[in-house]
């Protein structure tokens, strides 16, 4: 296939995610006219809905960003990002210490959430890629375990960082008007991409989803890759885990991550990628994540509760879906035939 093809396919993955997040943006504008108006508060902060959609958004983009490589690679979803998100906040705010100031530095209490969060990934990495368990059960471990974990580590209890500075990941860094998620999003995303785009790691996660026995045939260690790929996606949840932490202040356990990982599964798959594996798109995904966000906010500002947000949620979830699905596709296509042979027959 000649590199022509390969940006055809690549702008036609991208087309329906673009449209979908078009139409709700468009939908919000319709019914809120000052939807896209941005301004700045009283703390030098830039505020309006569409920041808040981009800021919220933050978390479930770097967690699209690690889904997507486990979903390229092994076929399979890791179903345990929003327990290893609390697992990594649990880590961090126990390391830093609730008093009024941190007990060790700042770094070394992030760093501490990040080398945990990988772990749990590299964890879930061994059972898919070595042991060869099906993705959703080996991750379904951690899924069930992981909140029990942060428990453990916290003893139980929500545990509160009183310093000033630990506010800054999830909030603004004073004297910047841009929320600090915005900017931490943008460079898990930038970096991922330069991964991907300098070195062949992006051919052999698609290779290896493709099929990845004929990959080791070729010379790929697959089982490598997959857990390459298992791991990064722990690390993505780590770092989604401080900025929530971040947020609120404080590590919930119960809370903290709670059902974002099927938001993750479904910015993967509003995307345009595929959950068989193989080809992906990393813009899909990223696109795919602010659509889900940018729904959730455009209900909320209708208002809609939260008791009922999942239900209107669904409903356009299988709109958009349906629009994207190759059945869909084959009927416009079909249709457009249909057209064509009409207007056939007139000039005849």
């Amino acid at each position: 296939m000649n590199r022509e093809k390969l940006k055809n396919i690549t702008k036609y993955r991208l087309f329906w995610p673009i449209v979908c997040l078009v139409i709700v943006l468009l939908l919000n504008l319709i019914k809120t006219p000052t939807f896209f108006k941005v301004s700045i508060n009283s703390n030098g902060v830039l505020y309006g809905y569409i920041i808040d959609i981009i800021n919220r958004s933050s978390e479930l983009i770097i967690l699209a960003v690690g889904m997507t490589m486990c979903v390229a690679s092994s076929a399979g979803t890791d179903i345990s990002v929003g327990a290893t998100m609390a697992v990594a906040g649990a880590v961090c705010c126990s390391i830093l210490g609730s008093g009024a100031n941190y007990n060790v530095p700042y770094i070394l209490g992030i760093v501490g959430a990040l080398v945990v969060a990988t772990l749990c990934g590299a964890w879930n990495g061994f059972l898919v890629a070595k042991l060869r368990i099906q993705p959703m059960v080996a991750t379904l471990i951690l899924f069930t375990a992981g909140r029990g974990i942060a428990q453990l580590i916290t003893g139980g209890n929500i545990l509160y960082i009183k310093v000033d500075s630990f506010k800054y990941l999830g909030s603004t860094i004073p004297h910047v008007p841009v929320p600090t998620p915005i900017f931490v999003a943008i460079i898990v995303v930038i970096l991922t991409y330069v991964l991907l785009k300098k070195t062949a790691l992006n051919m052999y996660i698609q290779s290896v989803g493709i099929n990845s026995k004929a990959s080791r045939l070729l010379g790929l260690n697959s089982t490598l890759i997959i857990f390459l790929t298992y791991a990064f996606c722990g690390l993505c949840a780590g770092i989604a885990g401080t900025i929530a932490t971040s947020r609120i202040y404080s590590i919930d356990a119960n809370n903290v991550g709670l059902n974002l990982e099927l938001d993750a599964i479904l910015a993967v798959a509003l995307g345009g990628n595929s959950l068989g594996g193989g080809k992906f798109s990393l813009a899909g995904s990223v696109i795919g994540a602010i659509t889900i966000q940018a729904l959730s906010t455009s209900l909320y500002a209708m208002g809609v509760s939260a008791d009922q947000l999942p239900v209107y949620k669904a409903v356009v979830v299988i709109l958009i879906v349906a629009l994207q699905s190759p059945e869909f596709k084959k009927f416009v296509n079909h249709q457009k035939q249909k057209r064509v042979e009409k207007i056939g027959e007139k000039v005849a």
